[in-house]
């Protein structure tokens, strides 16, 4: 998986990961600025789901984009 091509394209990037985690604010989204950790770490504490699964969910996820 390569990420950084989220971190690189971050802003057109936001949108689709709002999209799937509607619980993050623009403020959080603003804080990962691309940062998979960060990403993680916001969505655990808004949905209260465990590490592994975030980590699967976001792996999901970016599969699911195409990149």
């Amino acid at each position: 998986m390569d990420w950084n091509r989220v971190e690189g394209n971050w802003k057109q990037v936001k949108g689709k990961v709002k999209e799937q985690w509607g619980k993050l604010t623009d403020d959080d989204l603003d804080r990962i600025a691309g940062k998979r950790d960060q990403l993680e770490g916001i969505i655990q504490e808004r949905y209260g789901i465990e590490k592994d699964r975030v980590r699967r969910d976001v792996d999901d996820w970016y599969d699911r984009q195409g990149w």
